[in-house]
């Protein structure tokens, strides 16, 4: 009958929340299912007023079966109260981690634009910003601990309101048959008193409309009740599998992850020397071109110097100079 944030009922999901198992309405759809639901209820009261009627008010001989059922509703609407303001926070820190994931994907240098600065993820990213820029180990698990602890003081009246709504049927029983034991003792002591059976009446109906309004408001509560933490376990595992999946790759640096840098930097290294080993034997081939290349020319200069001697002595012949000319 009750759904899982996990596992069961209808998704709604966006393409930026496909890494992240999360309900991003689960609050709202609640909200919406009790407000349908006391609706509901609001209809079948009218409609069975006047067995209500005879249940709860018509011929009580005393103000208690009133004062216990009342009680016990207020104690009901406090708690349903409490969890309708918890759920509306939930869907608006909903909202807000949806925006956020969008933001990552989007625009990563603004991924606060647009979420509240109050809300959950907004928190939890500047802690993690902050602890990166003081170079301080993030410890997630103390984080999501933390989360989880701060959270659970939000439910903590519904949480009790949960706990005692089947007592307080159980006390107006106890009372109820109290009251009915009295009648009892005037019926024993006197044959024939109406009073006396009257309060005996009385008090076992008191009884059963206490114990109707206590299972009746406890189905109710506990049902919604369970919703609630539901939502709110919607929402720490979201929180964590955007830390998780976004926020830690970006600012914390794991020892696995520095090796493997270290051990790709290194490879890069190895390639570049076997570049420059490469590089530096085309240097050394081409000093060796260069020097072949000079020893070949300063040949042919030597040989110039005696082609030139040559030259100048058969000009000489040829225009029958002397040395000294």
């Amino acid at each position: 009958m009750l759904e899982s944030p996990v596992s069961n009922g209808p998704r709604t999901r966006t393409k930026d929340l496909d890494n992240i198992n999360f309900h991003r309405h689960y609050s709202r759809n609640t909200l919406l299912r009790m407000f349908v639901l006391i609706v509901v209820a609001t209809g079948l009261l009218y409609w069975k007023w006047s067995l209500i009627n005879t249940i709860y008010f018509k011929d009580q001989l005393t103000e208690l079966g009133w004062v216990i059922n009342g009680a016990i509703v207020v104690l009901f609407l406090i708690g349903m109260l409490r969890m309708a303001i918890s759920l509306m926070g939930y869907a608006r820190e909903e909202a807000a981690l949806t925006r956020f994931v969008r933001n990552l994907h989007k625009r990563p240098d603004d991924a606060l634009r647009g979420v509240p600065k109050r809300s959950l993820i907004a928190q939890r990213y500047r802690t993690l910003l902050k602890l990166h820029e003081t170079h301080t180990p993030i410890n997630q698990n103390a984080l999501a601990s933390t989360l989880v602890a701060t959270e659970s003081t939000r439910s903590s009246l519904a949480k009790f309101v949960n706990n005692i709504l089947i007592l307080t049927g159980v006390f107006g029983t106890i009372v109820s048959l109290s009251i009915a034991l009295i009648g009892a003792s005037d019926v024993l002591e006197n044959a024939v008193s109406a009073s006396g059976m009257g309060m005996v009446i009385h008090g076992m109906s008191t009884a059963l409309s206490t114990t109707i309004t206590a299972i009746v408001c406890y189905v109710f509560f506990g049902y919604f009740y369970l919703r609630l933490n539901d939502a709110q376990t919607n929402l720490v595992s979201a929180i964590e599998q955007v830390t998780t999946n976004y926020l830690m790759p970006r600012f914390q640096v794991e020892t696995d992850t520095v090796l493997y840098e270290f051990t790709g930097l290194i490879r890069s290294l190895q390639s570049l020397v076997a570049e420059m080993a490469n590089s530096q034997k085309a240097f050394r081939e081409t000093e060796q071109q260069i020097v072949e290349t000079l020893e070949h020319y300063r040949g042919k200069v030597d040989n110039l110097e005696d082609h030139m001697t040559d030259i100048l002595r058969m000009l000489r012949l040829g225009f029958r100079l002397r040395d000294d000319e």
